[in-house]
Parts: C-alpha cells; structure tokens; sequence
C-alpha cells in the first residue's frame, strides 16, 4: 500500500498507510504541508531562537528557554526513548523534513520574517512538546504568591488563590451506557486554551492494517495524544491543575572554577556557560546559562536574586512520549490503562471508554512528592526539607457510576495541587447530564453550549439590601435580579452584569489596601503577566469577596459604587457585540484577508459556563480563551461521533479550509466526522 491522503469536505486529512512507520512519517509531512508556519514557529522557541525574526519581543522567552534547557531536556528524553518509540518518533520527522520546504512555499510567514526552512532534529517533537507545556502547571503564580506575602504576609499566600483558569482548562464527560439511548457509553467535552490562528488542534485521521484512529492531534506532535477513538476504544483529557514545578531560591557565588550554589549539603559546583543568540534589529544578546543540583536558574544570577526551575522531564529524562504510539494501537480501557502509567507531563485527568463497556477515570503524569511548602512558594535551596522525595504513587483514579465530569475543579487531582478551577463548570455539567437517561451524541452541543453562569449569584447578592440607591441603580438592580443569569449573545443584560462584575474588579484592585500590588513588582518581564494585579483580582473575585484577610475593604460599598457607574453609563448593547473572537496570531495576523467578507464573531458564554469563553480579566470583553476544539466519540457506532475547531484545517490565509469551520464553532454545533473511504477526496 502506497501512503495516501485524503480530504474529507472540511478539508480534514485522513491518512492511510501501509504499516505505523509510514502512517506517522506521513504524518509530519502532512503537519509540514498543512501548519509549516505554526509547527516551525514551535521548534524555534524550543530552541530559543525565535528574536532572530520576531525581533526584540521575543528576547525574553529566547532567554528563557535557554536557561532553562528545553533544547538539552528534549534531546535527553529522546536519547531515553525505547528503540521502537524513537524510530517511530525519527520516522515522523523525517515526514515533517520532506514536507516543509513546500508547505513554507505556501505559507506567508515565512517571506514576511525572513524565516528560512531548517532541518529539524530527531528529537525536535519533544522540544515543540517542552516548549507548548512548560509554563502548563502555573510555576510563576508562585512569584506572585511570594509578592503577596511581602505586602500582606504569611497568612495571604493563598489569598488570590483563583480556583478559576488562571492558566488552561477544560471540560470533558463520560456518559455510562446506562444512561444513553443506544447503551453504550459517550464521551464529549472541549479543551479550554488561548485561541490561536492557526489552531492548536488538528482534526485527524491515521489509518494502516494495525489501528484506524480518528482524533485531535498537536501539529509537530506525532500520534494523538489527547482525544482519540480508535473505533473499540475512546479517550480524552483534561489539565488536572497538578502542581509538579518547584521554584528554589538560590545563593550562588562565583569563584576561579565557575559558580557555586549552596544546597543542603553545603556549596556545591554548578553547571555554566554562555550562549548567544541574535535578534532582528538590535545587537544580539549573551544569556548565562546556570544549572544547580535542583535545576536550572530562570531568574538572576550570582551575586543578586536566583532562582532555579525543577520540573520532572529535566530530573527524570523522560517526557511520555513511549505513551503515544500504545494509544493509536489500544482496543480497550485496560489498554489505555496502561499506556498512560508511563505519562510524565503536563498531568492529566483522563476519561476513557471502549465497546465492551470498560470504563476508565483516572490522573496520569509524574507528580513529585516533597514538602506541602513546595507548591505555594518558593522555598529555599539549601533547607534538606524542600527536596524531593520521589513520585506519586499510585495516581488518584476513581469508579464511575453513571457518569464522570472533569472540568479542573478540586475533586479527583486534590491531592496533586493547591489550586483548581472553580466548581461551577463541574457542577453544571453534572446537572445536565443527571437530568436524563436517554442521551445521544447528537445532544452533547446541548451540554457544549450551556451558558448558565453560576458564579452570578455571589456578585448579585451583594447588591441585594443595599439603601439609598438611586433611581437608575436601583431599576438596574431589579433588572439584574430577574435576569436568567445566562451569558448569551444576544443579551444586553449579560453585558450589564459584565460591566458590573468589571467595575466592581477596577474598584477592588484600586483599594488602597490591594493598590499596593502594583508596587515591587520584581521579575523578568516574560513573567510579568502572571504578575498582573487586576488580573488577580478578577480570577480570585470570589474568592476576594468573601475573605476575612481584608477587614479594611467594604465588599458591599464597592458594589454600590460599581452598581451606580453603570447605571449612570449608556445602555449596554448585547454581550455579544463587545465579546467577540479574538484569535492571537505572533504576527497578528486577521482571519480575514482583505478580499474575504469578514463574519459576525459574537460569543456565548463567559469563563465560568460551560460554553466557557473567557476575556482579559478586567480590561476587555474581548474573547482570547476558549474552546480550542469540540468532540463527541460515540462507543455504539464513531460514525456518530462529531468535532469543531474554531477555524479550520489550513493555517494558510485565504485558503478554503482556513475558516471554514468558524459559523459552526461560534454557535458550539459539531460537525459529522466521515470514515467511508469512498466518500473521501484522494489528495493529488
């Protein structure tokens, strides 16, 4: 059998081969030929290369990865590998070699930068990996807890604890047998991310004599790795919120050998050297590279402020990668079962069900064990307390009754963290889907779509009893209280409850007692947006509301005054007039071309729904987060299995599947997924 590609009418690639090793080395070509720009981008920042042609933005993420040793770490998992998995592995990249050249003919970005084609490395998918995750388990939200806890002290180091996406998130549920209309289970949901163009998810399909997979695959990751049906077997994740980063202050001194860093056995020698790397318009730039027994030194230096990043793929030398080629050839929930004990990173909630009816609810990924201290702040090197101990085991797992929910709340990876999701997503869902016995695929938009907000009751009460309104806040008030409190589009009164819930986020971050936040701030500027006070303030909103640490804020008169501001503002237009899709492009590039008529982008929704559709925090209602892809995998027939993704299939503009799937993302509706060969276009 000869390689071979073919279309489906949203241009989805569904790829056939003769045997695994020339299905996945089509597989890059195919990631080459559709994401050239995207999958390139995603090595050159592994590398840390990526200022060379993006100029003087980029210095501080290029600085970054270097210090950090993502480029060393990647080829240290690769050399770790199995045989098999590194020749599957070497065979995708040979795929991702042969394609780029063309696919970076077709691709702008390419002539706009100055961006010339390179071969890549062997292990250049563990990097692409490395450098899309690194920042996934939230390690600089301990910078801000150490900023805290200089203004407030010890006892508010969890006080802007957000238990809301302060990073990345999503939902994901498991419909039993028992409860659907066929008798075999369902699993659907929607991984929560920033919305970029050209996608992180691609629609895919990998076929040869051994396994027949449908999935979501990363462009410049082989395999699927996160949500597959391989026709008897299905699975899909969630970001558990796990905490398995450690930041360690660090006492480094120079001396005639190198540097030296002092950990619990006294000073020891540490690891350096200096790279250089160039930037487009300015001089290039010496970054010294330090590595300590705990890892390497992200922040400062000898001499002044360090510290050091520990996270399990540098300690460990191992990434999951033997992981991905099991779950292509998994027929059962046992299967998946065990492929994923060997996951390392990010950590996931998984869900899993097959057509015997097995079904699966379980964390997988390496979680350190080490002091409670570890996953709040940053601790000090030198303290023999502070070391790591060893691996979590076994990971949380749990039965399923008649359903399972993930939505990254505190529930089934508690004891891998210190900070999750608020529960609202999770509890919506299981209200939905305990409400009946009879579920269908072609109900879970119904699930998708939901835009109940059940963080409004808490805003909303604060206003209930207040005197002395005036007469617009006071008609206000009413009309917020007989609101459905539903975040849909075409409702001027959920735009009236966002403005509110903004005002009353500007007058909190504006209290003299948290106005001190902004000041002291001190780190490199990479970091400097998890060190956002207003953002803080509006992720941890509730959590503010109701704490005891600030007796000097009067929660109550805030609200008044938020309530009167928009009261006495101009009437608000429907919410989804102001919260719109804003797909981020490192070029910025628009959806749009100029000869292409451009479509209305109101969104539903709003962070805590389950149509979860999140804006910059207190600034704008502007849509930069939110469902990167949306699937239903059917276990009584995949051909009743659906997907969307919020564009398209090509990251090229212009292109017919550029967008083409947007009208149906912006109204949460899933398309069929086609698994007839005949019915599919051969790709000339």
């Amino acid at each position: 059998m000869t390689a071979e590609t073919f279309r489906d009418a949203w241009g989805v690639p569904h790829l056939r081969a003769a045997d695994p090793l020339e299905l996945v080395q089509l597989q890059g070509r195919n990631a080459a030929t559709d994401r050239a720009w995207q999958i390139e981008l995603q090595r050159r920042r592994f590398l840390g290369t990526t200022a060379a042609f993006l100029g003087t933005e980029a210095i501080g993420w290029d600085s970054f990865a270097r210090q950090a040793r993502l480029a060393d770490t990647a080829e240290r998992c690769y050399r770790n590998l199995d045989d098999a998995t590194r020749a599957w592995l070497t065979a995708y990249v040979a795929g991702v070699n042969e394609g780029l050249p063309g696919g970076a003919s077709n691709a702008p970005e390419f002539a706009e930068t100055g961006l010339a084609v390179e071969e890549w490395e062997p292990w250049a998918p563990l990097g692409n990996w490395l450098a899309i995750h690194i920042m996934f388990a939230g390690f600089p939200n301990k910078l801000w807890r150490e900023h805290v806890v200089h203004h407030f002290g010890d006892a508010a180091v969890t006080l802007f604890d957000a238990e809301g996406p302060s990073t990345a998130g999503s939902n994901g549920w498991l419909i039993a047998g028992d409860r659907t209309e066929s008798g075999a289970p369902l699993i659907a949901g929607d991984p929560h991310r920033y919305i970029e163009n050209p996608g992180v998810y691609q629609q895919i399909r990998l076929a040869c004599p051994e396994y027949d997979v449908i999935g979501l695959a990363v462009p410049g990751i082989p395999g699927i790795a996160h949500f597959g049906h391989t026709g008897r077997v299905a699975w899909a994740i969630t970001n558990a919120m796990a905490d398995y980063q450690d930041l360690f202050a660090e006492q480094l001194r120079r001396t005639a050998d190198g540097v030296e860093a002092l950990g619990p056995d006294g000073w020891s020698r540490a690891a350096v050297h200096t790279e250089v790397f160039s930037v487009a318009g300015a001089a290039a730039i010496e970054v010294e590279v330090i590595e300590t027994e705990r890892g390497p030194v992200i922040i400062g230096g000898p001499g002044e402020r360090a510290i050091s990043l520990r996270y399990p793929p540098r300690v460990s030398g191992r990434l999951g990668f033997e992981v991905l080629p099991k779950l292509l050839s998994a027929t059962t929930v046992a299967d998946i079962d065990a492929a994923v004990e060997d996951w390392v990173e990010p950590v996931n909630v998984l869900l899993a069900a097959d057509t015997a009816g097995g079904l699966l609810h379980r964390t997988a990924g390496l979680v350190p064990t080490r002091d409670a201290e570890n996953q709040l702040r940053v601790v000090p090197a030198w303290e023999s307390k502070f070391e790591w101990q060893g691996w979590f085991s076994p990971m949380p797992a749990a039965t399923i009754d008649g359903y399972a929910v993930m939505a990254n709340a505190r529930e089934l990876a508690e004891l891998l963290g210190s900070e999750f999701a608020a529960p609202h997503r999770s509890n919506r869902i299981r209200q939905l889907v305990s409400s009946r016995t009879d579920w269908t695929a072609a109900e879970m938009p119904l699930i998708h779509s939901d835009t109940l907000l059940l963080s409004a009751p808490l805003m909303l009460d604060l206003l209930a009893g207040l005197d002395d309104l005036s007469p617009k806040a006071t008609d206000l008030r009413a009309s917020l209280a007989a609101w459905d409190q539903r975040m849909d589009a075409d409702s001027s009164t959920a735009s009236t409850y966002a403005a509110y819930r903004k005002a009353l986020i500007h007058r909190l971050a504006d209290h003299p007692t948290l106005a001190v936040l902004e000041d002291d701030i001190d780190c490199p500027e990479l970091f400097t947006q998890w060190m956002d006070p207003l953002a803080h303030v509006s992720f941890a909103l509730e959590n503010l509301i109701t704490t005891d640490l600030l007796p000097d804020v009067n929660i109550r008169w805030l609200a008044r005054e938020a309530l009167e501001e928009v009261a006495h503002s101009k009437p608000r237009r429907p919410w989804g007039e102001t919260h719109q899709l804003t797909p981020l492009h490192p070029l910025r590039y628009p959806i749009f071309t100029p000869t292409e008529d451009p479509i209305d982008l109101a969104l539903s929704g709003d962070h805590h729904c389950v149509w979860s559709t999140s804006s910059l925090p207190g600034l704008s209602d502007v849509c930069i987060r939110a469902s990167a892809a949306r699937y239903t995998w059917d276990l009584a027939d995949r051909t009743n299995s659906a997907w969307s993704v919020p564009l398209g299939t090509s990251a090229i503009p212009g292109h017919p599947h550029h967008h083409n799937q947007l009208p149906h993302w912006l109204s949460a509706t899933l398309l069929p997924i086609t698994t007839s060969w005949d019915e599919l276009e051969p790709e000339r």
